[in-house]
């Protein structure tokens, strides 16, 4: 093969010059018509005499040479590849017929299983080379066995429950196996997944065969009485009884887990969640169940998949910053059960667990259903793959998807840099567990600070102002405006607002512009820009939030730069089958322009209209969602459409009665959370009372009963403030849907009938 080889090298110029020489003369032919080729060319390849036809003779020889060397090398090249992989193909299957018989696992009941591979594993690989290897440990406990032979049957359950005792009589043995063990590890590896499955197809020819037989020894040495060697070996049992047994366990042991790991590793996936959802909702707060009831009303055979990264079900959030305050019950925390101002009590959950679907039934219950999987985030979205991926790299599908993720509350910035000893003293007001930590607080310490004064700080504010008149807790609220509310309310109503709050007990900073926070001798020292010092126990930051938009960028969602929030259309869509709602959603109001609204009502509205929307209904999204506000149960508002203090605004106030509270109207409504009424009323045009107008109630200074606040722009109304006015939200929202100018306001005051006793 090699002198084929080096003679091809020597002549393979020659070879080529000749090929030239043939190319040439065959053109030659074909251009004269079939002549004889001239020999003329003859004298560049020729040494003889000119004319002579000997160098053609000996260049035909050795292209023919060449050519027979060429083809018997490439014949020997595939004949021995041919040998060579019939023999490994032989060598494979012939493997089966050297396994242990089947019966020998078969009769291994429950935990038996996990060792009887560790015992067929020599005969595995019982190849002539290691033979050796594996004689000597039978040889070895065979004296002990002898006896044991002839009384007992090697295959019994007792055998296998005490594999320690062959450990003391072949520790040095089993020490000096591991160097061969490897390779058999490896070589079994190879070959495990194509053997395993034809070794449980026949297990009748491994129970003919020879090697059958020495597995007996091995699974008769566990079986020795335990007090001979139980003394000996117990301390080095727990790592060395596989070390022992490992020229006889490695090799199945490999290949068993072939069989067996691919069915393991995947099956926590399907148990626990399922691999597709055909409608998704990422978010598990109000707008989130709403979305979910909405689907399950246009399609019951839904099935709806909510992932949060809360461990709680879906629950309503304004209780945490009201009615939860006020309750009675010590155990208010646990429960989560409170007492609404009309006295009835209810949770804060929309639905109790029976409600839902578990996960993992989720695709096998018969009519469909709604199923939560909380404490999972989604930190990745494939639109163009149409699956999300959470937090552990699992990966779940969907049809349809609605991003409700909410917003995540804001922090002031000289805190985030005050340090650990700071950070840990502040809370940020949003989810149970914050409500939980602040309850917690405001038993253990002496002293909160609230920074902001928006409606989060003014509620927590009363609500801890009233709890302080049981204890010696001091509440502190600061705020860089003139008064609460002082971004919404008109000035004469939020100094009105900032008295009632201090009423309840809480003292009050006004136009405090935070410097920098820091820790001190064991409180936390705000100092503010003008020079002033607060030191406290705890602060709680309520100063905005921020909306949760992180998905965006693996989306390719589109952010507003102004409001925030992910950009929809007029169907709260961001792409073809994914919609957003709530407070993350940045929708356009046909009315007053593009908005982001972080309330309640907007919640449960924009997520029912995403639900009919996902489900073919292609509603646009006109309503005006309404908020509400709560300073106790004597003192509330609703309010609608823009609300900016910056605006110029009218207001018309009357006498109020013991109608005219929270309370009352929780009474007359029969529920707490007053938007899911009021969002439920139908915006028909408005009809004034006919009750004869009274007489002109006298301005009462600094004493706002109840009335009516109009915020103008362009001479229209854009927003209206129901002060202690309740159950005439559609009344306003038809207002501000016409869009009017109104020569005289006090006319349209009447449409709420606030002059009613």
């Amino acid at each position: 093969m090699w002198t084929c080889k080096n003679l091809w090298k020597k002549l393979a110029p020659l070879a080529r010059s000749s090929s030239t020489l043939c190319r040439q003369n065959a053109r030659g032919v074909v251009l004269n018509n079939e002549r004889r080729l001239p020999l003329v060319p003859q004298a560049h390849m020729s040494s003889g005499t000119p004319g002579s036809g000997g160098d053609n003779n000996l260049y035909y020889l050795l292209v023919g040479a060449t050519c027979v060397g060429g083809g018997f090398y490439a014949y020997r090249t595939i004949k021995g590849d041919k040998e060579r992989y019939q023999e490994r193909i032989n060598e494979i299957a012939s493997r089966p017929n050297k396994v242990v018989p089947e019966q020998l696992i078969t009769e291994v009941p429950g935990e038996q299983a996990a060792e009887t591979p560790q015992e067929i594993a020599p005969v595995t690989e019982d190849a002539p080379a290691e033979t050796p290897e594996i004689t000597p440990i039978v040889e070895e406990v065979s004296p002990e066995v002898a006896a044991v032979e002839q009384e007992d049957p090697p295959t019994t359950p007792e055998a296998e429950i005490a594999p320690e005792p062959v450990v003391g009589p072949a520790p040095e043995e089993s020490v000096g196996t591991p160097d061969a063990d490897p390779v058999v590890d490896s070589e079994a590896a190879l070959v495990a997944r194509s053997v395993s499955e034809e070794a449980v197809e026949q297990p009748s020819e491994p129970a003919l065969s020879e090697p059958s037989v020495e597995p007996s020894p091995v699974e008769v040495t566990e079986e020795p009485p335990a007090p001979v060697v139980e003394s000996e070996p117990t301390p080095v049992a727990e790592s060395l009884p596989a070390e022992t047994a490992e020229p006889q366990t490695e090799t199945e042991s490999a290949a068993e887990p072939a069989t067996v790991a691919p069915a393991e590793v995947p099956a926590p996936t399907p148990v626990e969640f399922p691999s597709h959802a055909p409608y998704l909702l990422i978010g598990g707060g109000t707008a989130s169940f709403a979305a979910a009831r909405s689907i399950r009303a246009r399609d019951p055979g839904a099935r709806v998949l909510i992932i949060t990264d809360e461990p709680d079900l879906p629950y309503m959030r304004p209780p945490l910053s009201k009615e939860l305050w006020f309750s009675d019950d010590p155990s208010v925390v646990d429960t989560l059960r409170f007492k609404q101002w009309n006295g009835k009590e209810r949770s804060i959950y929309f639905q109790p667990p029976s409600f839902y679907v578990s996960p993992q039934d989720l695709e096998k219950v018969e009519n469909g259903g709604v199923a939560v999987l909380t404490g999972k985030k989604v930190v990745h979205m494939d639109v163009r793959g149409n699956k999300v991926t959470l937090s552990d790299n699992t990966e779940i599908s969907y049809d349809k998807c609605l991003i409700a993720t909410g917003g995540v509350p804001r922090n002031l910035q000289v805190i985030e840099r005050a340090g650990e000893e700071v950070t840990k003293r502040t809370t940020l007001f949003r989810k149970v567990e914050d409500f939980k930590a602040l309850d917690k607080v405001s038993r253990d310490t002496k002293s909160i600070t609230i920074i902001g004064g928006g409606f989060l700080g003014s509620e927590l504010a009363c609500a801890l102002g009233r709890r302080s008149a049981d204890s010696d807790l001091e509440v502190i609220q600061m705020f860089p405006e003139k008064g609460n509310m002082g971004k919404v309310l008109p000035e004469y109503l939020s100094n009105w607002t900032t008295a009632k709050v201090k009423s309840e007990g809480v003292t009050i900073i006004t136009e405090a512009l935070v410097k920098a926070v820091s820790f001190k001798d064991g409180k936390v020292e705000i100092k503010l820009k003008d020079g002033r010092v607060v030191k406290t126990d705890h602060i709680v930051a309520a100063v905005g939030l921020e909306p949760s938009v992180e998905l965006a960028k693996s989306a390719g969602l589109e952010v507003d730069s102004d409001f925030g929030g992910f950009r929809v259309n007029a169907e709260l869509q961001a792409r073809s089958n994914i919609w957003v709602a709530g407070d993350a959603a940045c929708f356009y109001d046909i009315r007053l322009g593009r908005r982001r609204v972080e309330h309640h009502d907007h919640a449960v509205v924009s997520g029912r209209l995403a639900g009919e929307n996902m489900t073919g209904a292609n509603k646009p999204y006109w309503h005006q969602s309404m908020f509400w506000s709560d300073l106790g149960p004597d003192v509330g508002y609703e309010a609608i459409g823009i609300v900016d203090s910056s605006l110029p605004t009218v207001g018309v106030f009357a006498k109020a009665t013991a109608k005219d509270t929270p309370k009352a109207a929780t009474e007359k409504s029969g529920t707490g959370i007053r938007s899911e009424s009021e969002t439920e009323g139908t915006a028909s045009s408005p009809v004034a009372s006919s009750t004869p107008e009274p007489p002109p109630v006298p301005e009462q200074k600094d004493n706002y009963g109840k009335g009516v606040i109009f915020y103008l722009r362009d001479k229209v109304v854009v927003g209206i403030i129901l002060w202690n006015v309740f159950n005439r939200m559609p009344v306003a929202r038809k207002i501000i849907k016409d869009g009017e100018e109104h020569a005289d306001l006090n006319e349209v005051a009447k449409l709420f009938n606030i002059h009613e006793d």
